[in-house]
């Protein structure tokens, strides 16, 4: 039986804790099918990397090159691809993070297999592996499976808790990669960061998410100073982001990035259904806008109907108060 994988992404030198999920789900998984939990790690001196997985997991494949150092899918793909055909696993998971929507789709058409993104949930039964997605804006979770093997999942950042602790001793295998620079279509000049680059919008545990009702992108300090006191991060709508009063990496959405936080504000914010199709599965959800009628209080577990002006500087203060800060 094939070998369950965990695409382990990475940044600055750090597993993103997507990663940490996967390794703890996949390890269930295995269990389960009586299989081996493999890691697979691309990029350049992957040394702390590998040794790191290697205690969650049975085995590392570690794929090497000055050309995995920043990410380029067509260099990605040359060196999973053969990977992948030689050592042939039954399923690999990744989390739907933007790198991996990028990459995973182009491979499973060089594999002529399935894919199922946005995956919020998986489970083996006697029909083999069923994973549970949301479908038309989050009102409706379907079952699907995937025919055939590999199995490529890519799992919504914080569906699934953290592996605890490693323990394991696994082994970690370094593949020779031989990827032709001359066949790569695209080539990465060069990266820029932003200026006061928080964490990211899919691994946070608070956000706090404004809309046009902000009125100006001057008033957002609101929600920074609330987000502040929550140690969350602050988030935006799409006509926030193309009005330019936020960068598009706040964007949250269809467009934009799908995100599970433990709490998440709605703040002047509608509530379209591409925004809820990003949101939909946040733990809890607390609205506030001043138009009762507004969708977003469909979706919210507390709602509040209020001038943002007023409401927002009063929690903020209660809540420094509350938390000693």
């Amino acid at each position: 039986m094939g070998a369950v994988w965990v695409y382990a992404e990475h940044h600055d030198g750090k597993l993103r804790k997507v990663t940490y999920e996967l390794l703890g789900k996949g390890r269930e998984l295995s269990q389960a099918k009586g299989a081996q939990l493999a890691a697979v790690v691309l990029g350049d001196d992957l040394t702390g990397i590998a040794e790191e997985l290697a205690s969650f997991a049975d085995k590392v494949y570690v794929l090497e090159s000055p050309l995995f150092e920043k990410y380029n899918c067509d260099a990605f793909i040359a060196g999973l691809l053969p990977l992948v055909q030689q050592e042939k696993p039954s399923v690999v998971m990744a989390g739907a993070t933007s790198q991996a929507r990028d990459l995973f789709p182009a491979l499973a058409g060089k594999l002529e297999t399935g894919i199922v993104v946005d995956c919020v949930g998986m489970e083996l039964k006697d029909e083999g592996l069923v994973l549970r997605k949301p479908v038309y804006g989050g009102k409706v979770l379907v079952e699907v499976t995937i025919k055939g093997e590999p199995q490529l999942v890519l799992v919504r950042p914080r569906t699934f808790p953290p592996v605890e602790s490693g323990g394991q001793r696994g082994e970690v295998v370094k593949q020779e990669v031989d990827v032709d620079p001359g066949g790569l279509r695209i080539e990465v000049v060069e990266i820029e960061r932003l200026a006061g680059e928080k964490v990211d919008l899919t691994e946070a545990d608070v956000i706090v998410c404004g809309g046009r009702g902000l009125k100006s992108p001057e008033n957002f300090k609101l929600l920074e100073e609330l987000a502040d006191v929550l140690g969350g991060v602050v988030g935006a709508t799409r006509a926030v982001v193309d009005a330019g009063w936020r960068p598009q990496s706040d964007q949250v959405g269809k467009s934009g990035k799908t995100v599970s936080p433990n709490l998440y504000f709605a703040i002047g914010l509608s509530g379209a259904i591409h925004h809820v199709m990003g949101m939909d599965t946040s733990k809890v959800v607390v609205a506030i806008n001043r138009d009762p009628m507004a969708p977003i209080f469909q979706y919210a577990d507390y709602g509040l109907v209020a001038d943002l002006f007023q409401v927002v500087p009063l929690l903020t203060e209660e809540l420094k108060k509350e938390l000693g800060r």
